[in-house]
């Protein structure tokens, strides 16, 4: 699946944040239309997996809490939803 504008930029943005060893961004928008929050437009629900270096000795929270920081202008316009896997490499 190609990512829209928005999904370009939540790769982009966590690309450039955390230099993740991997990173994968999926649009699952449209497993959600027409539930509340769904935008008709698409690009409203994400997953993210990500590992990162950054992600180490932290706790599933900070994690989450450090992905959203890097995300929190698109959580508060066009992102309605968004599913975090983040990890440090093994």
């Amino acid at each position: 699946m190609t990512l829209g504008p928005v999904g370009q930029q939540i790769l982009t943005k966590l690309g450039t944040a955390f230099a993740p060893l991997a990173l994968e961004v999926s649009d699952e928008s449209s497993l959600h239309h027409g539930h509340a929050g769904a935008d008709p437009w698409g690009e409203s629900h994400f997953r993210v997996r990500i590992v990162a270096e950054a992600f180490r000795a932290k706790s599933r929270v900070e994690r989450h809490r450090m992905v959203n920081a890097v995300l929190a202008e698109e959580l508060r316009n066009r992102v309605h939803a968004l599913a975090i896997e983040a990890t440090a490499p093994k």
